[in-house]
């Protein structure tokens, strides 16, 4: 029966995987998304390009404008040939509300025209006092990094209007070599060769401008196999471009955490629905989840050809999936239900995130910067760091259900005390992870930079974070902390963990981890979530300590009523 009840939840998983069937649909411009294209130090097919200008650009991959909904391609395309007057198009991401209001634009619009931007004097000011401060090694302030971002959007808006806005020409013997524009075809080949590949494209490029998107089809397939035939030992394969295109549209991470999310209702229902056991369901529910995004990363690291935890995208993916791994790893071993009851919320906000913010979280696969090309130390340090945060952010979630306890049903004595049991083991693995990953990253630091410690702000956070978790399991060693202090704990030492992930890259911006910086994040919804937070741990300590006598309690059938605070 739980094997019956195991696959059901797997195959739920599975036809959910499947959907929604719109990825399956065909399109006019689908012959083009596979022309390989040389651009940011690797070669990737020109749907990728679009996904990534356009998401860059305008902050998401589907642009909507006039009651249309268009792909990254239709937009790339239009954009390319420039068969619209792109100036008036409220197409760029302008999302820090005080650059906004600083330039004297509407705080309220997200995105702006080219020419309004373009001729603001405020905001042009601001980017110039930018690239002074720049040349001086100096650090620049958060309006000048998002104005920055804007005027990067700006010219590659600009630098896409244009024939040679893209390399497709490929080198005619070296693999590593440099490509071509289609304007540079006749000085890399003989006129017989470039001539016919000029026409094609510029039948191609009249055929998308008139509209008449039928006749891509062919007119693609000839472009693209004839640059193909120009150096077939440099041009890559089509099976590599079309693994790529897979991946851009099946989008793993996405419906990984749809399975999270279902998987959680199902826990719930297994809970607190007694005549529906529904756990076995929700747990191949889940394992569908964990599978699907275990795909999508074994597709990354095939397309990119390392690890992919380089970025803040790839670490909050990463994140996302530990939370999920760690979680099934202790439910199949200790059947709790609450493991998962936990992980599941968690895995489904980093993936959201991850999945919904492009132009926050850059989702593009770019080469690595020299100080990440010791493949050994990226793929051992950064992992393990990653999974102690995930560690810790399972014991947050943990955390918050023990409060939850606490809060409303207090009496729920055996609860409380297996909660805090699970949360106290998970603590120790993110400690175990962070200690590794700490030391780990002293000696990559020390064959990149010359020195083991530096303190710089992320290895500095990194360990008051450590330190953090540290109090807490040697409070409970010794006695000085019980149940409820552990819960407390590990919901609020995990801003510690936020400060050392977030606060460094989006707000500090400092330091010898430059490229993992970025732009975009948003520190008033992070302090909001922070203080709610706060304010809950607060109540709870509250009720704990007898203070809110009035508030009810929703009394369970598990536990024995005793006096709260003797957990």
């Amino acid at each position: 029966m739980k094997f019956l009840k195991f696959a059901i939840g797997l195959c739920l998983g599975l036809v959910l995987i499947a959907m929604p069937v719109s990825q399956f649909y065909t399109s006019d411009l689908d012959s083009l998304e596979t022309i390989t294209v040389q651009q940011g130090g690797r070669k990737k097919p020109l749907d990728t390009v679009a996904q990534e200008t356009v998401a860059k650009i305008y902050g998401a991959t589907t642009y909507k404008h006039d009651g249309i909904q268009e792909s990254a391609m239709e937009t790339f395309m239009s954009l390319w040939l420039n068969n619209r007057n792109w100036n008036e198009e409220p197409f760029v991401l302008v999302s820090y509300r005080p650059l906004k209001a600083m330039a004297g634009l509407d705080v309220e619009q997200k995105r702006f025209s080219f020419e309004t931007l373009m001729r603001n004097p405020t905001l042009g000011e601001v980017v110039r006092a930018a690239h002074r401060k720049q040349s001086d090694d100096a650090d620049l302030t958060r309006d000048e990094r998002e104005a920055l971002t804007v005027e990067e959007r700006l010219q590659l808006m600009l630098s896409m209007v244009d024939d040679n806005a893209i390399a497709i020409v490929p080198h005619p013997s070296d693999i590593k070599g440099k490509w071509g524009t289609i304007q540079d075809a006749p000085n890399l080949y003989a006129p017989e060769s470039a001539a016919p590949l000029l026409a094609s494209f510029t039948m191609l490029k009249q055929t998308v401008f008139s509209g008449h998107l039928p006749m891509v089809d062919p007119l693609a397939k000839s472009l693209r196999q004839g640059l193909a035939d120009l150096s077939p030992g440099v041009y890559p394969a089509d099976s590599v471009m079309r693994r790529e295109v897979f991946f851009n549209h099946f989008h793993p991470f996405a419906k990984a955490w749809q399975l999270y999310g279902i998987a959680f209702v199902l826990m719930l229902v297994a809970l607190w629905v007694q005549p529906f056991n529904l756990y076995w369901t929700a747990i191949g529910t889940f394992v569908a989840g964990v599978a699907v995004q275990s795909y999508g990363f074994w597709l990354r690291m095939q397309i990119a050809g390392r690890p992919p935890v380089t970025n803040m995208y790839e670490s909050v993916v990463w994140v996302g999936f530990g939370i999920a791994a760690i979680a099934l790893m202790f439910e199949l071993l200790q059947r709790s239900k609450y493991y998962l009851l936990a992980a599941a919320p968690l895995a489904v906000v980093c993936l959201i995130l991850a999945d919904s913010l492009p132009a926050v979280l850059d989702p593009s696969i770019s080469p690595l910067v020299p100080v990440l090309r010791d493949n050994f130390w990226l793929s051992i340090h950064v992992p393990t760091i990653a999974l102690s945060y995930a560690s810790f952010a399972l014991a947050l979630g943990l955390g918050h259900v023990a409060l939850g306890s606490y809060l409303f049903t207090p009496d729920a004595t055996a609860r409380i005390r297996l909660l805090s049991q699970l949360n106290y083991r998970v603590l120790q693995v993110g400690v175990l992870l962070l200690t590794a990953g700490i030391i780990l990253g002293g000696i990559w630091a020390h064959f990149s930079w010359g020195r083991f410690w530096g303190w710089d702000p992320k290895e500095t956070w990194a360990l008051i974070a450590l330190l953090c978790y540290l109090v807490p399991l040697h409070g409970r060693l010794v006695g000085w902390i019980g149940n409820f202090g552990i819960s407390v704990a590990s919901v609020v030492a995990f801003n510690a963990v936020l400060m050392a992930w977030y606060g460094v890259n989006f707000v500090l911006g400092t330091g010898l981890h430059s490229y993992g910086f970025g732009t975009g994040g948003s520190e008033l919804m992070i302090v909001g979530v922070v203080g709610f937070d706060l304010l809950f741990v607060l109540v709870t300590a509250m009720r704990h300590q007898g203070w809110l006598g009035w508030l009810p309690g929703l009394l369970t059938k598990t536990g024995t009523a005793v006096p709260s605070k003797s957990n």
